[in-house]
């Protein structure tokens, strides 16, 4: 730890000095469970409280770039109802997230993802991140589409569909199914499943929480990616994924368009 009271020492080492230090002080499976609950609470909870606000914090702002007009907004009981829906969603997914670590420990694994002292190589990073990217876009295609089958969606998934304009928190307003397996599933399994460094699956987290929030929130910000999703609560047979790829492979990216399957 010699290295942290070093003045000047350049940000890469000082990071790698820290992350060392947490290794070191803390169990894999306690830094796992905190440090993944951490980045939700900064990655989703707190940007999807700031967008509900924004229409207090800067009006003209907030009017310029809202998708959907005031009429349409929902009311404060449906906000509420909405933060408890998804403050039970978030009690889920800590509780599984625990479970998953119990077992993961009883089969002699000292965490689901890869904690070591050093930083993930930039490479492994690259490639890690971007395989997760596309395992992500399928996983939650397909499970998507699948819960807009009738007898899924009026059993499933028309709980967030509540919405047609929805809101940040929104985002994790759902049936605890697809909490599960829609929601959580598609973003923690493609890591666990390459074994990547838990550092590299809580970058690809916060990437993932920040994106679904921002394209829930109602606010447009960049080049049309919440109108995407925005449209896809109020159409709902289009705009699927959520990096558009398999929405263009399929057809399903544009409203009496669609190609063979």
């Amino acid at each position: 730890m010699e290295a942290l009271s070093q003045y000047g020492s350049p940000p890469v080492e000082q990071a790698s000095a820290i992350w060392a230090g947490l290794v070191a002080s803390y169990s894999a499976q306690r830094i796992e469970f905190v440090g993944t609950l951490l980045v939700q609470v900064l990655s989703f909870w707190l940007p999807s409280i700031a967008y509900l606000f924004l229409d207090a914090i800067a009006p003209g702002f907030s009017q310029r770039h809202k998708i959907q007009p005031t009429p349409k907004q929902p009311t404060r009981t449906d906000i509420v109802h909405c933060f408890l829906v998804v403050t039970r969603n978030q009690i889920l997914s800590s509780v599984l997230h625990l479970s998953l670590i119990y077992i993961a420990g009883k089969a002699g694994a000292s965490s689901s993802y890869r904690v070591t002292a050093t930083l993930p190589p930039p490479a492994e990073f690259a490639r890690d991140f971007a395989i997760c990217l596309l395992l992500r876009e399928a996983m939650f295609y397909y499970s998507h589409r699948l819960l807009h089958v009738p007898y899924f969606y009026r059993r499933i998934h028309k709980t967030h569909h509540k919405f047609t304009a929805p809101i940040a928190l929104a985002a994790q307003f759902a049936h605890p199914l697809e909490q599960i397996f829609a929601n959580a599933l598609p973003i923690s399994l493609p890591p666990q499943l390459l074994q990547s460094h838990i550092l590299t699956f809580w970058v690809f987290l916060t990437w993932e929480l920040l994106n679904t929030a921002t394209v829930h929130s109602g606010y447009d910000f960049f080049r049309n990616q919440a109108k995407k999703h925005d449209l896809h609560h109020e159409k709902f047979n289009l705009n699927y994924g959520s990096i558009g790829l398999l929405d263009w492979v399929h057809g399903t990216d544009k409203l009496g368009k669609r190609r063979s399957e």
